[in-house]
C-alpha cells in the first residue's frame, strides 16, 4: 500500500514537471521576442507570433522527448547538482538547434537572435523549475530560528567535507546547520566552500566552537593518517561538542559519503593507530581449501579468528568451546554470513585428554588456532590451580594432540604478560610458550606462538568497563596513575596471527607490533570526554591501588630475547631462549600433582620453573607454610625419581 502511494506521488511529481516544462518551452518562444523587440509587445510583428504558433507544436513535443532522453524527469532535484545543470543546458541546446534547422528547412520567418534568447531564457526556466525547491527549502532551512537547531563544525574542505555538507543543507529532516568550516591548508583560508566560510587551521577550533556556538564537529578528513587524525581528536576531545568522523578512504572514491556514513569518535580512534598493513593473499594461501580447528572459539579472540577464515574459503571450520552461549552466537553469525561454509560447532574443554583425542582423529583439522585460555589477571591469581589446570595441561593436551594427528601448523595465542610475568596469568602462558618451542624440536607440526597486548573491546577489558562506568555515572576506577598498556583493535590483531602463521616455520614466537604504550589514566581522562563531560567535575576518577600480580607497565620482549623481521614491518620473531627441556617437563609432572592436589604453593613451583617470575605469593607469607610447600616440592622430586 505504501509502495503504491509512493509510486502515485512520483507520477503525480513528474506530470508537473511536465506540464511547467510545456510552459516554459511556450514561455521561452514568446520571451525571446519580447526580448528581441526592445521589451514591448507592440513592436512584435503579428507573421512573427503567428510562425511561433504554428510551429510550438512541434518544437514542444521535440523538446519534450529530448528532456525525457536527458533524464529530466528521473532525477531527485532536492539534491540535483552540475551533472542536472549539464543535463538541462545540453537539452536545451539540442532544443533550439533543432529548431534552428527545421524552421530554416520549412521556411518560417523568424528573427535569428530569437534562437539565441530563446535558449537561454528556456535554459533559466527549466533550471528554476528544478531548482526553486531547493532554494526555498535552503531559506527556510537557513532563517530557521528553532531552539533545537544543532550548529555544526565542519574539520576538512576536502571532497568528504564538502559531501557532508551539501547533505546537511539539502536535508529537509535533519535539524542542523553548518556554521564554519576549519582546514590546515592556509590557502583556502577565508574562502568560501558551499557558501560556508573557511575560517582557519586547527588552532583555531576552540576559539570558533565558542564564537560560532558550535554543539557538533565532523571530521571529514578520510585520507589523513591516524596520527594526524589524533592530534585534532586531541584538541576537539576538550570542548564538550559532540564528535563525529567518516570512517573510511573507499566511500570518497566512490563518492558514497552519506550523513548515514558518520560515526561517533570512539576511543580507538584517540590510539592513533595507522591502519594494519595485511597481506590478504598470503592468508589465503594458506587458510584456502584447509580443515582448522578454532579453540576458545566463542571468545573475543577466537569469535574473530572463526570470522576471519569463515572469509578465506576454508575447506572445513571446525570451533571449539567449552561455553556453549559464546560460541552459539558466533554460530548463528558466520551460518548468516557463509551459508555454504562447512561448519562445525563442539562443546568441549582443552583439558579433557581423550574428548581432544577424539576429536583430532575424526576432523583431522590441519591447521589449529589455539585460542583457549583463562586470561583475568585477577580472577586467577585467587584461583593459580584453575589457570594451571587450563591454561598450561589444556595446552599441554592440545599439544599432544596435534603431535598425534600430524598437524601442520599449530598457533597459539599468547600474550605480553608471559614476559616477565608477575601473576599467574602471565606465568601459565611463559609454560605454554616454552611447551609449544619443546614439542617444535621432536615435532612434525609447525609449533609457533603470537604474542600481543591487550585487544580494544575485548571481554573483560577495561574500554567496556569504563564505558559501563560512565553510563552510571562514575566513579571510574583505575588502578595507578601512571599504568600503562599497549593496545590493538582484535580485527586487526587476529590478521595479524593468521598472517604470522603463513610466516611459521616452527619454534617461532611471534611478536606483533603494538604502537606507543597508552596510560590507562588519559584513556578514562579521554572516555569521559568523549562522553561529553568532564573529568573529576561530571565524572569522579578513582585510583584504588594496583590489583594482586598487576604490572605498571607491560613489555612484549624479554632481555634474553632479540628479535627478527618478517616482511611485515608490524610482527617480528623473538628469538628462543634455551632451557633445560628434560627438568622442565619433570617440573611439568610435578605441577600436574601440585593442580590435582590442590595445594597452596604453586606459585613457588612455577618460579623455580621461570627466573624471570616474580609472583606476590600472598598466600604463603607465613614461614611454616612456606617450609610446608618446599617440603612438599622435595616430596614430590623423590616421588618423581623413584
Amino acid at each position: 500500500m505504501k509502495k503504491d502511494k509512493k509510486n502515485i506521488s512520483l507520477w503525480i511529481k513528474k506530470i508537473i514537471l511536465v506540464a511547467l516544462d510545456i510552459i516554459s518551452i511556450n514561455a521561452a518562444t514568446i520571451l525571446s521576442l519580447f526580448v528581441r523587440f526592445e521589451l514591448s509587445f507592440s513592436k512584435i510583428d503579428v507573421q512573427y507570433i503567428e510562425n511561433a504558433r504554428q510551429f510550438l507544436w512541434i518544437d514542444t513535443t521535440f523538446t519534450l522527448i529530448i528532456f525525457t532522453i536527458f533524464g529530466l524527469y528521473r532525477g531527485l532535484w532536492k539534491y540535483a547538482s552540475i551533472k542536472e545543470l549539464f543535463n538541462i543546458i545540453v537539452a536545451c541546446t539540442i532544443s533550439y538547434t533543432f529548431k534552428y534547422f527545421v524552421t530554416n528547412w520549412m521556411g518560417i520567418s523568424q528573427p535569428r537572435s530569437t534562437i539565441f534568447f530563446g535558449w537561454v531564457l528556456l535554459i533559466i526556466l527549466v533550471f528554476a523549475t528544478r531548482f526553486s525547491y531547493r532554494f526555498l527549502r535552503y531559506l527556510v532551512h537557513e532563517n530557521a530560528q528553532r531552539k533545537d537547531i544543532k550548529r555544526i563544525m565542519v574539520i576538512g574542505a576536502g571532497d568528504a567535507g564538502n559531501m557532508i555538507i551539501r547533505e546537511i543543507r539539502s536535508s529537509g529532516v535533519l535539524k542542523s546547520k553548518v556554521v564554519c568550516v576549519i582546514d590546515d591548508d592556509e590557502n583556502v583560508h577565508g574562502l568560501n566552500i558551499q557558501g560556508i566560510k573557511i575560517i582557519g587551521g586547527r588552532d583555531k577550533i576552540k576559539e570558533a566552537v565558542k564564537k560560532y556556538k558550535v554543539d557538533e564537529i565532523i571530521i571529514a578528513m578520510p585520507s589523513v593518517p591516524s596520527r594526524e587524525k589524533k592530534k585534532i581528536y586531541d584538541i576537539c576531545k576538550d570542548t564538550q561538542c559532540t564528535l563525529r568522523t567518516i570512517p573510511g578512504m573507499y566511500q570518497i572514491i566512490n563518492n558514497e559519503v552519506k550523513l548515514s556514513d558518520l560515526r561517533e569518535v570512539q576511543i580507538e580512534d584517540l590510539l592513533g593507530r595507522d591502519t594494519v598493513d595485511i597481506n590478504v593473499d598470503e592468508i589465503m594461501d594458506y587458510v584456502k581449501g584447509r580443515v582448522i580447528l578454532v579453540t576458545g572459539a566463542g571468545g573475543s579472540i577466537g569469535s574473530e579468528l572463526c570470522r576471519q577464515i569463515a572469509g578465506h574459503n576454508p575447506k572445513k571450520l571446525v570451533m571449539l568451546d567449552i561455553y556453549e552461549n559464546s560460541i552459539y552466537d558466533i554460530q548463528l553469525e558466520i551460518a548468516g554470513k557463509y551459508p555454504k561454509l562447512d561448519m562445525e560447532v563442539l562443546i568441549a574443554t582443552i583439558r579433557d585428554e581423550k574428548r581432544i583425542k577424539s576429536i583430532m582423529k575424526k576432523y583431522k583439522p590441519e591447521i589449529v588456532f589455539h585460542a583457549a585460555a583463562h586470561k583475568h589477571v585477577p580472577l586467577m591469581e585467587t584461583s593459580p590451580n584453575e589457570a594451571v589446570k587450563n591454561n598450561v595441561f589444556g595446552t599441554l593436551t592440545l599439544v599432544k594432540a596435534a603431535d598425534e594427528s600430524s598437524v601442520d601448523k599449530f598457533i597459539m595465542i599468547s600474550t605480553d604478560k608471559a614476559v616477565k610475568p608477575t601473576n599467574i596469568m602471565g606465568a601459565t602462558k611463559r609454560i605454554c610458550e616454552m611447551i609449544i618451542q619443546a614439542y617444535n624440536k621432536k615435532s612434525n607440526t609447525e609449533f609457533v606462538a603470537v604474542r600481543f597486548g591487550n585487544v580494544l573491546g575485548s571481554n573483560g577489558s577495561v574500554i567496556p568497563v569504563f564505558r559501563k562506568q560512565i553510563e552510571e555515572g562514575g566513579p571510574v576506577t583505575v588502578t595507578h596513575k601512571d599504568i600503562t598498556r599497549y593496545f590493538m583493535t582484535i580485527p586487526e590483531a587476529v590478521s595479524l596471527v593468521l598472517q604470522a602463521g603463513y610466516y611459521a616455520k616452527g619454534g617461532e614466537i611471534f611478536i606483533l607490533d603494538m604502537g606507543e604504550p597508552v596510560k590507562i589514566y588519559d584513556l578514562a581522562t579521554n572516555m569521559i570526554k568523549l562522553s561529553g563531560r568532564i573529568p573529576d567535575v561530571d565524572i569522579k576518577i578513582e585510583i584504588t591501588g594496583l590489583r594482586p600480580g598487576e604490572k605498571l607497565y607491560e613489555e612484549l620482549l624479554m632481555d634474553e630475547e632479540g628479535i627478527e623481521k618478517t616482511q611485515n614491518n608490524l610482527i617480528y620473531i623473538g628469538r628462543p631462549i634455551q632451557f633445560d627441556e628434560k627438568i622442565f617437563f619433570k617440573n611439568l609432572e610435578k605441577l600436574k600433582k601440585m593442580a590435582d592436589d590442590e595445594v597452596s604453593c604453586m606459585k613457588l613451583l612455577i618460579a623455580k620453573m621461570i627466573p624471570t617470575y616474580t609472583p606476590e605469593v600472598t598466600d604463603t607469607t607465613d614461614e611454616n607454610e612456606v617450609n610446608g610447600c618446599m617440603t612438599q616440592l622435595l616430596a614430590q622430586d623423590n616421588q618423581i625419581k623413584q
